[in-house]
């Protein structure tokens, strides 16, 4: 069963390609889900999360303040502003252009401590810098979402708090209770995570993408080179931040990482959840999910190399 897990969860980027591609050639495969299953599957996601993070992690926000303030602030504002700057650039109609926003206000996302390891950079680092974004979420992703969306639509910032609040704080909260007070069952659970992860997030990416097979046809491949140049650019700022500040390549390789894969996860359930009038605001999410994968495993191999040589 062990040997099952790690295979999906080491082919996790292929999974969740091909339920993609068969949720837009089958959409009937998945559009019988409702899409409001997304936010219960993002919150166990977020449970497991806690099961995994232990007392260290947390210690390293507050043992090595500078590099999670460089690592959030560059993700806090160099991907909203990205994600804004190519709305426009590319004249994207109103509810595209809310989900590439969603995106990019959104903190890290949990592949992103999996893809620093592959790539031997700094994973304490990493870990740090996705449990500081993802606690700061529920104040810094409405606000920015306002700020940089406000002008096409309402943003309802305190629904959107409190949702971030209820599918990814309480989850998360919930998990470090029971890895404290369950510990044995905690430990027997934990090695199926990353499978279980894996299998939520392609089932997310399946059901968005059944339910508008249609309009994904029509402006899809928009979204997808949007999605890719906002990822690309955002991993090559953040090791470029990085290189400024005259860190070290491992610290260079979590920033970059960190910085340029979102909580894509999130992004689709605040616009199952907030932006329900705009059906396309939850596309951007999901493509970012299949893609963000491809990207990190490339990166991962590149990084990998470039520290064996050193």
């Amino acid at each position: 069963m062990q040997q099952i897990c790690n295979y999906i969860a080491k082919w996790m980027g292929a999974i969740v390609l091909i339920v993609a591609a068969l949720s837009i050639i089958v959409p009937t495969s998945l559009a019988w889900i409702s899409t409001w299953v997304i936010n219960p599957m993002l919150g166990i996601i977020m449970f497991g999360m806690g099961l995994t993070l232990t007392g260290k992690d947390f210690k390293i926000v507050l043992s090595r303040p500078k590099d999670i303030l460089i690592g959030c602030l560059t993700q806090f504002i160099v991907m909203p502003l990205l994600a804004w700057t190519l709305t426009r650039a590319f004249s994207l109609p109103q509810e595209l252009a809310i989900g590439v926003i969603l995106v990019g206000c959104c903190p890290g996302g949990t592949a992103s401590n999996v893809i620093t390891y592959l790539a031997k950079g700094d994973l304490a680092l990493s870990v740090g810098m996705t449990a500081a974004s993802t606690l700061l979420a529920p104040l810094l992703t409405p606000l920015l979402v306002w700020l940089l969306a406000g002008t096409m639509v309402n943003v309802d910032t305190t629904g959107m708090l409190l949702s971030i609040v209820c599918v990814v704080i309480l989850p998360i909260v919930g998990g470090l209770l029971c890895q404290r007070y369950i510990p044995k069952m905690t430990h027997r659970v934990t090695p199926y995570l990353p499978a279980f992860s894996s299998i939520a997030i392609a089932l997310t990416v399946g059901i968005v993408v059944a339910h508008n097979a249609d309009r994904l046809m029509t402006a899809g491949w928009l979204v997808v080179h949007i999605v890719m140049i906002h990822n690309l650019l955002g991993l090559g700022i953040g090791y470029l931040v990085g290189r400024l500040l005259r860190l070290q390549q491992p610290k260079r390789v979590a920033l970059s990482i960190e910085v340029g894969m979102q909580n894509s996860g999130l992004a689709t359930s605040l616009a199952v959840m907030h932006f329900a009038s705009f059906p396309l605001a939850t596309i951007p999410g999901a493509v970012f999910s299949v893609w963000h994968n491809i990207s990190g495993a490339i990166v991962a191999r590149i990084y990998s190399r470039m520290m064996d040589k050193k």
